[in-house]
């Protein structure tokens, strides 16, 4: 038996500037929600699949996540205490910010990862349970 990890968090929120100043809004995710198949990658690094997203959907707050963690490297790095999460993202429709960024309304989600430190500092993951799976 393989050992793998429910967690679940928030990978952005809507209307909070980011550390470079960006703000996504309420909607920015909907294209690439129907679109699918975006890979849990860690610390943004290509081919580096933690595990795999069971769950994204927008909410009032913000891009909700629930997924597995399967990778050992990954839940190792999670039972130390990593639980940050950021997107990979392309804007799509975007105007610049006064005070800095841009405000985001349209993105292309590519990945999201579990990092050490998120660019959204709120954007936080907590480990749910444990689960079993066959090898």
């Amino acid at each position: 038996m393989n050992r793998s990890v429910l967690i679940e968090g928030y990978a952005a929120l809507f209307g909070v500037p980011d550390l470079s100043g960006d703000v996504i809004r309420a909607g920015a995710f909907a294209r690439s929600l129907r679109a699918g198949g975006v890979p849990m990658l860690l610390q943004h690094r290509s081919g580096a699949i933690a595990g795999r997203w069971t769950r994204l959907v927008e909410d009032g707050r913000g891009l909700f996540v629930r997924g597995l963690i399967e990778s050992k490297g990954s839940l190792k790095l999670a039972s130390l205490g990593l639980d940050g999460l950021s997107i990979g993202f392309r804007a799509r429709l975007w105007t610049p910010r006064v005070e800095g960024g841009r405000e985001l309304s349209d993105v292309e989600l590519v990945e999201i990862s579990l990092v050490a430190e998120p660019m959204q500092p709120a954007a936080r993951f907590s480990i749910v349970g444990d689960v079993a799976r066959a090898a």
